[in-house]
C-alpha cells in the first residue's frame, strides 16, 4: 500500500471499555472492531447501551475504562438531530461547510439528490417532517465525504424508498473502503451487515448471520 493508502486508511476500535450512569452500569468491558472496508451492525434491546458505545466511539462521552481508537475522517449521526429549527436546509449546509471546511457544497448536492429532499433547500428545519429531519441529520455526517462512519439509528421516518436508498449508500461506501458501524433495531435489516454484534448485560458478542 502506497503513502496515500495509508494516510487514507479507516479503524475503529474500542477495547475493554465500561461505563456506568450512578449504580447501574451499562458497558462492562465492551469490545468492537471496525476495520476498513467493514459494516458492522451493533443491536440490542433498548436501554442496552447502545448509543452510550457510539457516543464513546465518536469522543463525546469519556469510559471509566478502556481505550478507543479512531484512524480517518469521522462523520458521526447522532440518534436525535441537533438542528437549529430557524436555519433553513441551506443555512445548515453553509454552516457545516465552513466547520468542514469544504471548498463547495456538491457532496452535500449529490445526498439530497439521493435522500430524495433536494427541494428541501429553502425550507426550516423546524418546518420540516421527523423523516426529513432525519435526512438533513445525515447528510450533515456525511458531506465531508468522512473514512469512518458512526451512525446510530440514521434512517428513523425514512421511507420505504429512501431506506433502501440509505443502505445502497452504506454498501458502496463501504465498498469503497470505509468504516461503518450502524445501530439498528430493525430485524429485516440485519442482511446488510458484513457482521452484527450484540450489546447483551455491557459487551458485545457475535451474533449469527442468516443469508
Amino acid at each position: 500500500m502506497g503513502a496515500e493508502g495509508r494516510q487514507r486508511q479507516s479503524r475503529l476500535r474500542i477495547s475493554g471499555v465500561w461505563k456506568a450512569y450512578g449504580s447501574r452500569q451499562v458497558l462492562r468491558g465492551a469490545d468492537l472492531d471496525v476495520p476498513a472496508g467493514a459494516l458492522v451492525g451493533v443491536v440490542g434491546e433498548n436501554g442496552a447501551g447502545k448509543s452510550t458505545l457510539l457516543q464513546i466511539a465518536v469522543g463525546r462521552m469519556t469510559p471509566e475504562k478502556g481505550t478507543v481508537l479512531r484512524s480517518g475522517s469521522m462523520g458521526y449521526c447522532p440518534q436525535s438531530a441537533v438542528l437549529n429549527d430557524t436555519f433553513t436546509v441551506m443555512q445548515h449546509l453553509r454552516l457545516f461547510q465552513v466547520a468542514y471546511r469544504l471548498p463547495s457544497l456538491t457532496r452535500a448536492h449529490e445526498l439530497m439528490e439521493l435522500l430524495a429532499f433536494a427541494d428541501c433547500g429553502r425550507r426550516r428545519a423546524g418546518e420540516l417532517s421527523g423523516g426529513t429531519r432525519q435526512k438533513l441529520n445525515l447528510l450533515l455526517a456525511l458531506m465531508h465525504d468522512p473514512l469512518l462512519l458512526v451512525l446510530d439509528e440514521p434512517y428513523q421516518g425514512f421511507d420505504w424508498d429512501t431506506h433502501q436508498r440509505f443502505w445502497a449508500l452504506a454498501a458502496h461506501l463501504r465498498d469503497q473502503g470505509r468504516s461503518i458501524v450502524v445501530v439498528s433495531h430493525l430485524l429485516h435489516d440485519l442482511h446488510h451487515f458484513d457482521a452484527v454484534r450484540q450489546l447483551r448485560e455491557g459487551r458485545l458478542v457475535t451474533e449469527e448471520l442468516t443469508r
